[in-house]
């Protein structure tokens, strides 16, 4: 037992010597950890450093921020009027003024109907676009457009852009879109149904239109038989291609002729919506 506990004088030195170098190493270890030298920084640079990132963040949120777009408040629906911060509430007024058929015609209109608060104005009202003509109109909550006769009605074959322009929910473009459509034939217009191909007119703007213009000098043309019309005159009329012409004949001839409409909506690939335009150019005999 003692031949284990018991050191000579060189292995107590060696002992003494181990222990004095793992207390150096220690406290070298120690004195490096605590004390780093401090890198110098430059405050300005990073205080701009620290603006052009918050600058860099506020664009990145802009962009999630859905873009507005000026409108007319009459057309204002439930997104659009969220976009602008208006309470369903608020959309709901508009939307139920809107279906009595009148119309507003101004910024404040538009406050009385929706009852949106003055700070709520403030914000929406350069988004707020109001057709030319009503800028001078002082009659509230009535709509330009009224019933005339035919008589009183203008000519749409011969109605300028600014004419159209007077039409509620037709501007610049939708009027210079109608004039070059009615210009894409030769003596323009056969009938007012003729304003459904016009792309982009609602049914809306066209009955606003056809209250106050109709087509009085019609394009002349020489209705065809569709039981007897060749291929060539068949692909003349509206909405008929070489396709549609082939298949009108091909049942033409296993019917032994058509008798009713009915029959030709049957036909494949027949466009019914577009009936009402095929029926100016062909007639049944």
């Amino acid at each position: 037992m003692k031949s284990h506990v018991t050191f000579s004088k060189q292995q107590r030195h060696g002992i003494f010597l181990l222990i004095t170098i793992i207390v150096v190493l220690q406290a070298v270890y120690f004195y490096l950890r605590f004390s780093e030298p401090e890198i110098p920084v430059d405050s300005e640079v990073l205080v701009a450093l620290e603006r052009e990132m918050d600058s860099l963040k506020q664009i990145e949120m802009a962009s999630r921020i859905p873009k507005r777009y000026p409108v007319n408040p009459n057309y204002i629906d439930d997104y659009r009027g969220a976009l602008f911060g208006m309470s369903n509430e608020e959309i709901d007024r508009l939307l139920a003024f809107r279906k009595t058929g009148k119309w507003i015609n101004s910024v404040a209109e538009f406050q009385v109907v929706t009852k949106v608060s003055d700070s709520l104005l403030e914000t929406i009202k350069p988004y707020l676009k109001f057709p030319e003509w009503t800028k001078n109109k002082k009659t509230v909550f009535s709509s330009p457009e009224k019933n005339k006769t035919y008589a009183q009605k203008a000519d749409l074959n011969t109605a300028t852009a600014e004419a159209l322009q007077r039409v509620n929910g037709i501007g610049p473009v939708f009027s210079e879109r109608i004039i070059k459509y009615r210009n894409s034939f030769v003596g323009g217009f056969i009938a007012d149904i003729q304003l459904t191909d016009v792309y982009g007119l609602t049914p809306e703007s066209i009955s606003n239109i056809n209250k106050m213009f109709t087509v009085k000098t019609p394009r002349a043309v020489t209705k065809l038989n569709i039981n007897t019309a060749s291929l060539e005159q068949l692909v003349t009329a509206q909405h008929i291609d070489y396709d549609l012409a082939h298949r009108i004949i091909e049942q033409r001839i296993l019917r032994e002729g058509f008798k009713t409409w009915e029959e030709i909506k049957k036909v494949k690939g027949f466009p019914a919506d577009k009936i009402e335009i095929i029926q100016l150019y062909l007639q049944i005999e």
